[in-house]
């Protein structure tokens, strides 16, 4: 099963899940709920309803109901034995102490992503979420212990939606306004990397819409370069749809997954 979100392709051979697990706080947590656990968008496609309820069900029993949005597709897909079992064990109470992250488990290859506190968590994580699986699974630790700093960068963003001319990366007067303020803190980061990452909703083909991120977060290199930025701390990366951090159901809801962020690295 795969989710786009985390929230979030097309799946060719067995079954993924996506999804976005605990996002930043505030912006993406509808009134009501709970803010420490954060934002689930589960997507992708699983082979019958049963499994799908399965997953929604221990999904809402990690995050609370109000905070998981439900994408998920029936039928297309064809999981490996005892699948739906194994997700159960990978959906452990530990996956809430990611921030900001994916999971992504194609058939019985997994992938979790995202930012914890230590080195300790991360090897932890990873390590409870591979046991008792079969021996065929695989398991990526994508985690990653974030710099300090970050907060500096999210307090600036403070949610704000770096804005581009629609369909193109040209930077709108208020995008340049607020980079205009990020480069004014960036200097603060000293000897930290800050990769910028690009965004889109999922209107069009996702071809697209990836190349269209990642010229945008281009744009904004260069512009936060031609303000005194050391280019060489800056990297670029679009991923276009794939981690939404609202449910693309709405004009308000695209606009917000239409974003840039920044994140700091040693």
């Amino acid at each position: 099963m795969r989710s786009v979100f985390p929230a979030c392709r097309a799946v060719a051979l067995a079954t993924a899940l996506t999804w976005l697990l605990a996002a930043p706080a505030s912006a993406q947590t509808p009134a009501g709920a709970d803010a420490a656990a954060g934002r689930v968008v589960a997507g992708g496609a699983v082979p019958d309803e049963a499994t799908k309820a399965e997953v929604l069900a221990r999904l809402r029993e990690l995050y609370g109901a109000a905070n998981v949005v439900d994408q998920i597709e029936v039928g297309g897909v064809v999981s490996p034995p005892n699948w739906t079992a194994n997700v159960q064990k990978v959906l452990s109470p530990q996956i809430k102490q990611v921030k900001r992250g994916q999971l992504s488990i194609d058939g019985t290859q997994i992938a979790l992503y995202g930012d914890v506190a230590d080195e300790g968590q991360r090897q932890q994580i990873a390590t409870t979420m591979s046991s008792g699986l079969g021996q065929n699974y695989t398991v990526k630790n994508g985690l990653r212990v974030p710099a300090s700093g970050q907060d500096l960068l999210d307090r600036t963003l403070a949610n704000r939606i770096i804005e581009f001319e629609t369909g193109s990366a040209t930077l709108t007067p208020k995008g340049r306004v607020i980079l205009d303020e990020m480069a004014a803190v960036l200097p603060k980061l000293s000897g930290r990397k800050i990769e910028i990452v690009g965004h889109t909703d999922n209107s069009g083909s996702r071809a697209l819409n990836l190349a269209l991120s990642q010229s945008r977060a281009e744009t904004v290199k260069s512009y936060l370069a031609g303000k005194g930025i050391e280019p060489s701390v800056l990297s670029a990366v679009g991923v276009g749809p794939d981690q939404p951090i609202a449910p693309n159901d709405k004009e308000e809801n695209r606009a917000r997954n239409r974003r840039i962020e920044f994140r700091a690295s040693q």
